[in-house]
């Protein structure tokens, strides 16, 4: 988008009284009382505590949020003075998963493809995908395969597809939160590009608030008891404020997690990887891994992991953290070399876990994926909860507390009757964690578990993974939080992004 372009844009007012939202099947408001004004042109940092309803806003102010089916509405949110379903076109929406936002399979395509539903014509369309890729830098020919892109770039073009449209709101829901700290400064990078040469007012929605601090002129911090808990410049809020936004969950610049972790000097020395002649839960001799049957990621891999020890696989998007986090899990086939159970994991079973059936993996391994929503099954947390204690045959009454005992400390126990799918980003993420812990398994392989947590679930998380690890516990994560790794991780195994020797392990923390 050139700078002309990007200028002619007017940028939206948004308005919002005594505005909330309550989801169907939830019993509580998402959002409720909310009353704020943004003048067009502003950009605004949005913040607030995990479930206080970020989100929610911002899919209603691009009238995404659905109709009186989906959920309740009361009081009044307009943008640029019509019901936000009336101004579709007016907004635009970048989300925090690359790969949902992909629609076709060309760079080109792709990024016309909104400008296309909103009928514009077809030689202002090729001039509106030039002008976008060159504002967020993606520099691919047209007919580049969006397959290959990585997890930044993938972002990058999303937010060209959402530029093209020329919106005069321009609206960002976490979009660095699956990316690694390269893709986190392209995409935020392009951002700050956008917002030079541009009118639009803009809205994200970040935890991590060091990361927009600087392009933003203005912060509000809902409260997730309704309204708004803070409102003002961010270098006021931040500071003047800083204790109390810490207290309700914010991730305050400057502060870090507050959370120190002794496990290495509290563990039980049995449970050292030290230990001469220690047998491991798991080990990969050999391993290689493949997306496909001719899709390698990387070979080589020779890892150990043993009771009451953490795991943490890093490394850029697209190197194959989650393909080797789900064939350690036993849910995808080695592409060559083993994954091996030791006697204690395998307890009576097959060595390799790709044999195991689903109930003899509840116990052994339990699995995180990346998007929630994938491993969701039943209508209500609770019962989401339960599914596998009652796959095991476990009594009703040992189900019921040991439920009640996950609810609680993920801080999920107010929406004990809620549908899983109506949960914020943060909520669909505790409960994934959750739904593994309610079989106590004694390996867990999670991807991404800290993704979309305020300060608080943060710590809750990281807390409750350490109490875990030291009763003996495995975990073996996939993470892009240098905090969560810091915290937890007794060993760090960086995949390079390329198949063979660029493979590459080390001992990334030291306490």
């Amino acid at each position: 988008m050139t700078p002309a372009a990007a200028a002619s844009v007017s940028g939206a007012s948004v308005v919002a009284r005594g505005w909330g939202w309550r989801h169907a099947g939830r019993r509580g408001w998402a959002v409720d009382g909310l009353d704020l004004r943004i003048e067009p042109g502003e950009r605004v940092l949005l913040l607030g505590a995990s479930g206080a309803g970020k989100s929610t806003l911002l899919h209603a102010l691009a009238g995404v949020l659905g109709g009186d089916e989906e959920g309740e509405q009361r009081g009044q949110l307009l943008v640029n003075g019509a019901e936000p379903t009336a101004a579709r076109g007016q907004a635009g929406l970048l989300l925090q998963d690359p790969d949902s936002q992909v629609i076709l399979a060309r760079v080109g395509d792709d990024v016309a493809f909104g400008c296309e539903n909103l009928g514009v014509p077809r030689e202002e369309i090729w001039r509106r995908v030039h002008d976008a890729l060159d504002m967020v830098g993606l520099d691919l020919p047209l007919s580049h395969p969006t397959s290959a892109l990585s997890g930044g770039q993938k972002q990058r073009l999303a937010l060209a597809g959402v530029l093209a449209m020329r919106p005069g709101l321009l609206l960002l829901d976490e979009p660095t939160a699956n990316l690694d700290p390269a893709g986190v400064l392209d995409v935020r990078d392009s951002v700050a590009r956008v917002l030079e040469h541009s009118e639009a007012t803009f809205i994200v929605i970040e935890h991590r608030v060091a990361i927009w601090q600087s392009l933003v002129n203005r912060v509000i911090v809902l409260d997730a008891a309704g309204g708004v808990l803070a409102d003002g410049h961010p270098d006021d809020v931040l500071s003047l404020q800083g204790d109390r936004l810490a207290a309700a969950g914010v991730w305050v610049p400057g502060r870090g997690s507050g959370l120190t972790v002794p496990r290495r000097e509290t563990r039980p020395a049995s449970l050292s990887t030290s230990v001469p002649g220690s047998e491991p839960l798991l080990r990969t001799p050999g391993l290689a891994i493949a997306r496909t049957r001719t899709d390698f990621v990387a070979r080589d891999i020779d890892l150990t992991v043993h009771a009451g020890t953490a795991l943490a696989l890093t490394g850029p998007n697209g190197a194959g953290k989650s393909t080797l986090a789900l064939t350690l899990a036993g849910l995808l086939k080695p592409a060559g070399g083993a994954v091996l159970a030791g006697p204690e994991l395998a307890d009576g079973a097959d060595a390799e876990p790709i044999r195991w059936k689903s109930r003899q993996l509840l116990t052994r391994i339990g699995t995180v994926f990346q998007d929630p929503e994938h491993q969701f099954v039943a209508a209500t947390v609770r019962a989401e909860l339960a599914v596998g204690p009652r796959a095991l045959n476990q009594p009703g009454p040992a189900i019921t507390a040991r439920v009640d005992q996950v609810l609680q400390r993920l801080r999920l126990d107010h929406l004990a009757e809620a549908n899983p799918f109506t949960l914020s980003g943060g909520e669909k993420r505790r409960l994934s964690v959750g739904t593994v812990l309610a079989t106590r398994p004694r390996l867990l392989v999670l991807d991404e578990p800290t993704f979309g947590q305020d300060l608080r679930t943060w710590r809750e998380i990281v807390a409750l993974l350490d109490e875990l690890l030291r009763e003996g516990t495995a975990v073996v994560a996939v993470s892009h939080d240098t905090d969560f790794v810091a915290a937890l991780g007794d060993r760090e195994y960086h995949l390079t992004g390329q198949a063979g020797p660029g493979v590459t392990s080390r001992a990334a923390v030291s306490r």
